[in-house]
Formats: structure tokens, C-alpha cells, sequence
């Protein structure tokens, strides 16, 4: 059965979280992806998280963060500061449908790598430069990871316990959440623009995309509500902005996360938890004021919360059909039923430490199944395999380029 991708052939010259991710989403709906690093060192990534457990269950090079980024993807070491190193990046750039990176804006011109340079000798090329803030505006020549995104976008500021609690302030979210936004952006956008070189234009084009950008964006109905209201949106904890109940309560043995989303919803909810009194109670029968006086509402639902189990109130809850769920740790998350039942973890067999879990692609397609493929690649794993099968070169030329440090 073929992919969705099949035929399609992606070089990735990227580093760390963003394109990464976005290259791995490509290799997951079939595109071949011949991964660029550096030699002896590679991405960054394979030198951060934690140490991939060999057969023998011991600590080894690979690492959780590399693992996550870069599964289905053939690894060639190139010295791109070199000219060798640059012109071998142009031949496979001249068989490629896409290239993915994200340098700083700027740094790739001077190897003759960026979307201009690269478009002459491959016009089809669909080129997507992920940064922190574009090629364009006066922060372009800055770097910048994550926190700075989650902070610049207003996601921390909406973020975090509420004033006046203890522990107030903002904090991040509890992942590289910008990074992974980038990347999603960067999938939609690279399909849309070869959806439009093979069936309207004949020629690729390039992509720019800042994770500043992707961030703010991504925030979309919490920007809105300042939009249409000039109110400043507050912290909230585990609460919403504009819907109650809509946060973890504490019960007898943890907190369950509830999520009333309508009128008819919290009547049930009333009724399951011995507070029917409450739905038709002026204050709090409709979402508007329960969202103004949820701090009294609260109030009222926190001591009945208390009297049961966590697994209690789930049970009861969902079958009144209260959107309601346990606040899991890792542990608990790949043990949920519903999430085996997805079958979420899935296993590759990695050349050098066997049989490796990984988190599949969420995405079901009927006709175009997504198949755990290639595992995550050592550094430099394929890079003769490449070398030979792309661009033609002899094992004697090969053999060379390594002799000189170009591979």
C-alpha cells in the first residue's frame, strides 16, 4: 500500500525541536528524508535529554530528545562550511522536493544554501526556513529557544497561578510547546505550497515562518478576546477565561480535571455531584455568569468533590456525559486504556539498541496508513548509502571525502 508522501523527497537541514519535527511528520506520511548534520557532533539534540537504554538496558549515546525528532529519516554527515561540503548539499538539493531549515536568518546565504541560491539550480523546490523571527523585521538576526516565544506571545502571561495565590506568576508551559507549533505550521505550509507547484504553478517557493509568529497565532481565541473586549485576559490556573466549571477540583485522593462546556452539561453535573439546587441557581444558570462568579461557584462544588475518589467522579461523571478526566502522570498515560486501544506507543528496532518504544504519529487515514519506518538514525548512518544512491558517487570517492573530513 502506498503512503501519502510516496515520491516525495525532503532534505532536512535543520537543528533541534521545530524542523525536525516538521521533517518527522513528512517521514511519517511516506516522504524519503535525508537528514543533514554536522560531522562527529550532529544535531544538537543527540547531546541533550536522556540516554537512550541499550539491550543490556544501559545508558547509550542516542537520546530521548533526538529520538523524539527524527524518527524515519537517513542521516549524512556534511561539513556545509566547506565548499565540497556545500556543492554535495546542492546536488541532493537539485533531486530534493523540500528543504528544511532553521539557521538564523541570513546564515545559509553565505554557503550558497539559501532558498535563492538553492532555487536556480532546482526552481520546483518547495524551500520552508523556520526562525525565531522571520527573515524580516529589526529582532530577524536574533536566536531565541522556546521560553523567549512563550513569553514574547503572551502565553505566560495567561500561564500560571492567579494573583494573589500562593505561588502566583507566570510560568511555561511543560514542553517546548512554540518549537512544536512551528513545526505543525511548517507541515501545513509546505503541503499547501506543493499542492500549488503541482497543480497550479509548476514552481515551489519559499517559506517563512517564525515561531514568534506561530505562537501568537496559536493563542488565537485568548488574542481574539483581548481584541474584542481590551481586557487584559488574567492567569487562571487550571480555569478558563470564559467558561465554569472548567478546572481541576481536588477529591479525596487527587484532582480531576472537569470541563463543563454548556447549560445542560453543568445541570448534569449538579445532579451527579448532590448539587441540584445549583444549576437553577440566578448566579450560575447560564455560561456568561458562571464564568463572572466562578469563584463562588467553586465555592459550592469543592467541599461535595472531596467526599469521593478521583476514579469515583470519573466513573460517575462520564456516564452522565460530564466531560471530565484524571490529571495522569507519564506513567498513567501510556497505561489508559483508551490510549492502548490507539495503539499511541508503538516499537521500531533501532540498529543499535534493538527494540525501541516510540510515540506514533496520531493521525489515522483510511486509505494511506501511516508505518512505523526507518528507526531514528545513528550520525551518519547512511551517508555512503546516500552518496552512492543519490548523486552516483564510488565507494572510492566516498572514501575520500572522508579522508578530507567533508563527510
Amino acid at each position: 500500500m502506498t503512503s501519502a508522501l510516496e515520491g516525495v523527497k525532503v532534505l532536512d537541514l535543520s537543528r533541534v525541536f521545530s524542523g525536525p519535527w516538521a521533517a518527522q511528520m513528512l517521514a511519517d506520511f511516506g516522504a524519503e528524508v535525508i537528514k543533514v548534520e554536522r560531522p562527529g557532533r550532529g544535531d544538537d539534540v543527540r547531546h541533550q535529554g536522556y540516554p537512550m537504554p541499550d539491550r543490556d538496558g544501559k545508558p547509550s549515546r542516542e537520546t530521548s530528545s533526538f529520538v523524539a525528532m527524527n524518527r524515519g529519516k537517513k542521516s549524512v554527515t556534511l561539513d556545509i562550511s566547506r565548499p565540497e561540503g556545500q556543492a554535495l548539499v546542492r546536488q541532493l538539493a537539485q533531486k530534493a522536493d523540500i528543504v528544511i531549515e532553521n539557521f538564523k536568518a541570513g546564515d545559509l546565504k553565505r554557503y550558497g544554501l539559501d532558498y535563492a541560491s538553492l532555487s536556480e539550480v532546482n526552481p520546483r523546490l518547495v524551500y520552508c526556513s523556520i526562525t525565531g523571527f522571520g527573515q524580516t523585521g529589526p529582532y530577524s538576526h536574533l536566536p531565541g529557544y522556546d521560553p523567549i516565544f512563550q513569553s514574547m506571545s503572551g502565553l505566560m502571561s495567561v500561564t500560571g497561578v492567579p494573583d494573589g495565590e500562593p505561588g502566583a506568576g507566570p510560568v511555561k508551559a511543560g514542553y517546548s510547546v512554540s518549537d512544536l507549533t512551528a513545526g505543525f505550521y511548517a507541515v501545513a505550509a509546505i503541503l499547501a505550497a506543493l499542492r500549488h507547484r503541482d497543480q497550479i504553478s509548476g514552481v515551489g517557493q519559499h517559506i517563512d515562518l517564525a515561531l514568534l509568529d506561530a505562537q501568537i497565532a496559536a493563542i488565537s481565541h485568548i488574542g481574539m478576546n483581548y481584541l474584542a473586549s481590551g481586557q487584559l485576559p488574567a492567569r487562571m490556573g487550571s480555569a478558563s477565561q470564559i467558561t465554569a466549571p472548567f478546572r481541576a477540583f481536588e477529591c479525596r485522593d487527587g484532582h480531576l480535571m472537569v470541563a463543563v462546556g454548556n447549560d445542560s452539561q453543568f445541570r448534569s453535573f449538579c445532579n451527579v455531584i448532590g448539587l441540584p439546587d445549583l444549576a437553577a441557581d440566578p448566579r450560575f444558570d447560564t455560561n456568561p455568569k458562571r464564568a463572572a462568579a466562578q469563584a463562588d461557584l467553586s465555592r459550592q462544588i469543592e467541599p461535595a468533590m472531596l467526599a469521593r475518589t478521583v476514579a469515583d467522579w470519573n466513573q460517575a461523571l462520564a456516564a452522565a456525559n460530564v466531560p471530565c478526566g484524571p490529571i495522569y502522570t507519564m506513567d498513567q498515560v501510556f497505561e489508559d486504556p483508551q490510549v492502548r486501544h490507539r495503539e499511541v506507543l508503538g516499537s521500531v528496532t533501532h540498529p543499535a539498541l534493538g527494540s525501541m518504544p516510540v510515540v506514533r504519529n496520531p493521525i489515522h487515514f483510511s486509505g494511506t496508513p501511516i508505518a512505523l519506518g526507518l528507526p531514528p538514525p545513528m550520525l551518519g548512518e547512511h551517508t555512503a548509502d546516500v552518496l552512492r544512491a543519490e548523486l552516483g558517487l564510488t565507494d572510492a570517492a566516498i572514501a575520500q571525502l572522508h579522508a578530507e573530513g567533508i563527510v
